[in-house]
C-alpha cells in the first residue's frame, strides 16, 4: 500500500450537490473534486457565505476538496479570441478553491501541437504564462489533465514555461485510451509536475488522432470525429488498459503522496461504479 488517499468527483454520481458529497463519506472517500464552472457550484454563482457553508458540510462529514475543476469546455484555451473570458473566469475558480482550503484547479487546455511554430502553440503557451502566473501569485497550481498529447511532449512544453504555477494532473486512462502510452513512464516524464491524479481506465479501439477526439480548433475548423465512430471506451477500474499496480508504483516511485480521485462519466449505475472504484483502490492507499 502507498501513501495515497481516495477522492472522487462529486459530480460523477449524478446526484444533488450535498447527496453527493454524503455519499462520497458512506463508501469511503477522503476528497472530493469540486465542479466549478457552471451550475450552483461555478465560481461566480457561489459567494463566500455560499463557500463557507459548504466547506464546514463537507468538513463535518471528515472529508476535504482534493481539487477543483476548471474545465470550461470547448477548444480549452486554444482560441485567443475566448482566452481572455476563460483566464478571468479561471482565476475565479482558483479563488475559490483557496476559500475551499484547496490549492489545485485541473483542466484540459486543449492539444499541445509538436510545431511549436505555428500558431496555436504561441495561442497555448501565453495562455498558460498567463495562468500559470495567476496560479503562482495566488498560491494554486492550474493542472493540465494529460490525455491530448503524448507525455514527453507536455513535459517539454511545460519546461519552455517561466512560471512555477502549472502542474499535472495524470489521468492514466485519457493516455490509454487516445495516445496509447506506456504509463508508467509517463508517471516518469511528468514527475516533477503531477500534483492530482484521476482513478479512471479504458481501453482505444480505434487509434486517431486527438485533435480529432478532443475537437481541436487548428485555424481554420473544428474537427469533431466521424459520426458514429467510437474510438475508445471507458471501463470499470481494473477491466481496462491501465496497469494499476505498475502505475501505482511508479507514483510512489516519483514521491506522489496525493489524490487518486475516480471519474466514472459513462454507465448506468454511477454509484454502483464509485463504490467498486474505492473497494478497488483501497490495496493501494494507506
Amino acid at each position: 500500500m502507498y501513501d495515497f488517499s481516495i477522492g472522487v468527483r462529486s459530480n460523477n454520481f449524478r446526484l444533488p450537490l450535498r447527496e453527493s458529497i454524503a455519499k462520497a463519506a458512506e463508501i469511503g472517500c477522503r476528497g472530493i473534486q469540486l465542479q466549478a464552472t457552471d451550475g450552483e457550484t461555478a465560481a461566480e454563482n457561489m459567494d463566500k457565505a455560499a463557500r463557507r457553508e459548504l466547506l464546514k458540510y463537507t468538513q463535518d462529514l471528515g472529508l476535504e476538496f482534493s481539487a477543483l475543476c476548471g474545465d470550461f469546455g470547448g477548444h480549452g484555451f486554444m482560441d485567443p479570441s475566448e482566452n481572455p473570458m476563460r483566464i478571468e473566469r479561471s482565476k475565479r475558480v482558483m479563488e475559490m478553491a483557496l476559500d475551499f482550503g484547496c490549492h489545485i484547479v485541473t483542466t484540459h487546455i486543449g492539444v499541445v501541437p509538436e510545431d511549436t511554430s505555428i500558431r496555436r502553440y504561441s495561442v497555448l503557451h501565453d495562455a498558460c504564462e498567463k495562468l500559470g502566473s495567476i496560479g503562482q501569485n495566488l498560491g494554486c497550481t492550474f493542472a493540465i489533465e494529460t490525455g491530448p498529447e503524448p507525455s514527453a511532449l507536455l513535459r517539454t512544453f511545460l519546461d519552455s514555461l517561466s512560471t512555477r504555477g502549472m502542474g499535472v494532473n495524470f489521468d492514466p486512462a485519457n493516455l490509454a485510451m487516445v495516445i496509447g502510452e506506456d504509463i508508467p513512464g509517463a508517471v516518469k516524464n511528468l514527475a516533477p509536475y503531477i500534483v492530482h491524479t484521476h482513478a479512471k481506465d479504458g481501453r482505444m479501439l480505434i487509434k486517431t488522432k486527438p485533435e480529432i477526439i478532443y475537437g481541436a480548433f487548428d485555424e481554420s475548423q473544428l474537427e469533431t470525429g466521424i459520426e458514429g465512430v467510437q474510438y475508445f471506451i471507458e471501463t470499470p477500474l481494473g477491466t481496462g488498459d491501465v496497469p494499476f499496480d505498475a502505475y501505482c508504483k511508479a507514483l510512489d516511485e516519483i514521491g506522489f503522496k496525493g489524490y487518486l480521485c475516480i471519474e466514472r462519466e459513462v454507465g448506468s449505475d454511477p454509484v454502483g461504479d464509485i463504490t467498486l472504484a474505492v473497494n478497488f483502490l483501497r490495496k493501494y492507499c494507506k
